[in-house]
């Protein structure tokens, strides 16, 4: 079974708080919708204290075209993602760097810009990966992204064992922010939305693992893709001229609180374990109340949940890219080789994306 060696990261240099974010919501709302002050709690109740964006905050007071949008998309994904994956492939955790030519497949993951040529053909025009590297460009998956790359990768090195492999995922959602969308989705989006971008470098079990990290990493057991029925409507984007709107469902936390539970006990049963077997829980933070979903859900101490919540405090809600985030975190600590790890993220569909790790 393949394992994860190393995750990177990169995120824009422009940093805003979560008090001016607030206030910048307000000035730009308060003269078109009504009870402001009551709506602005979102802020205050999401735990995010600061978040990366990819524009000074004065850009996003101005209108600008959906191709304005992308082009800018495209210029910072581009970069953001070279960081993450110069990150990776250098990481303290590996005991020597992987060359860009050893890499035989990337899986690039987004959702929140348009590229062709995709984004991981102008990154090979820029760091010197083989030209015959498989590239998988992955889109629309949103935040459920990442832990299904993690998971299209552990497929990949199964069928190729002596295969290295590159996850990418990066999101720049501050750049789909619509100033004149009144909705309350888009006010939740604004408060919880951020920018970043992370790399996971997978391999297979003919790789010579021992040679490249000297202590115990994630193997990947399984995987399991779940979609809900009738559920399109949960959460995703409306694409329109001016680009792209956020689609949030108020139902977001009851749907992990009732249909999460089943769905993960369903998956460890298949491998004779149970919640209360699994040591890293690994969840994509979509913000504070899917977290205490989760909690809610899994019967989980809030204990399991602080690294997600650490991400999302420090960096917001990244979409696909997020979930990489708290495994870089966990991969920074010292878990004891036999012990079992849950990776899971949802995302538009409504789906759910899950792995079983164990540290070996």
């Amino acid at each position: 079974m393949p394992y994860i060696l190393s995750v990177g990261t990169g995120v824009p240099e422009n940093k805003i708080s979560q008090k001016d974010a607030m206030e910048f919501a307000r000035h730009l709302f308060s003269t078109s919708v009504d009870h402001i002050d009551r709506l602005l709690k979102v802020f205050h109740n999401g735990e995010i204290e600061k978040r990366h964006i990819a524009k000074g905050i004065k850009w996003y007071q101005s209108d600008h075209s959906f191709e304005e949008k992308n082009d800018a998309f495209i210029e910072t994904a581009v970069d953001l993602s070279i960081k993450a994956i110069v990150s990776c492939l250098h990481s303290p955790l590996l005991t020597e760097k992987v060359e860009y030519e050893d890499i035989d497949a990337i899986f690039m993951i987004c959702t929140t810009g348009l590229a062709t040529p995709s984004l991981e053909a102008r990154m090979m025009n820029v760091l010197p990966f083989s030209r015959h590297v498989k590239r998988i460009p992955i889109w629309g998956l949103g935040c459920a992204g990442g832990a299904a790359g993690l998971s299209r990768a552990y497929e990949y090195c199964r069928a190729f064992p002596s295969a290295k492999v590159l996850v990418v995922a990066v999101e720049l959602c501050s750049l789909t922010f619509q100033k004149d969308d009144l909705s309350k989705s888009n006010l939740i989006g604004t408060s919880l939305f951020a920018d970043g971008a992370a790399a996971a470098l997978v391999v297979g079990t003919e790789v010579d693992r021992e040679r490249l990290t000297y202590s115990p990493v994630p193997r990947v057991i399984d995987t399991k893709s779940t979609l809900l029925s009738d559920s399109l409507d949960v959460m995703g984007w409306d694409i329109k001229d001016e680009g792209l709107f956020v689609v949030f469902s108020k139902s977001i936390p009851a749907l992990v609180e009732n249909w999460l539970e089943p769905n993960v006990s369903g998956f460890l049963e298949e491998h004779q374990l149970k919640i209360r077997d699994i040591g890293p829980f690994i969840a994509h933070p979509g913000g504070k109340k899917v977290i205490s979903a989760y909690e809610k859900a899994l019967h989980l101490d809030a204990e399991k949940t602080l690294e997600s919540l650490n991400v999302l405090r420090d960096y917001g809600n990244m979409s696909s890219a997020s979930v990489l985030y708290v495994l870089k975190n966990f991969l920074n600590k010292n878990i004891r080789s036999g012990e079992y790890g849950i990776i899971t993220a949802l995302g538009p569909g409504f789906s759910s994306e899950l792995l079983l790790v164990r540290w070996e």
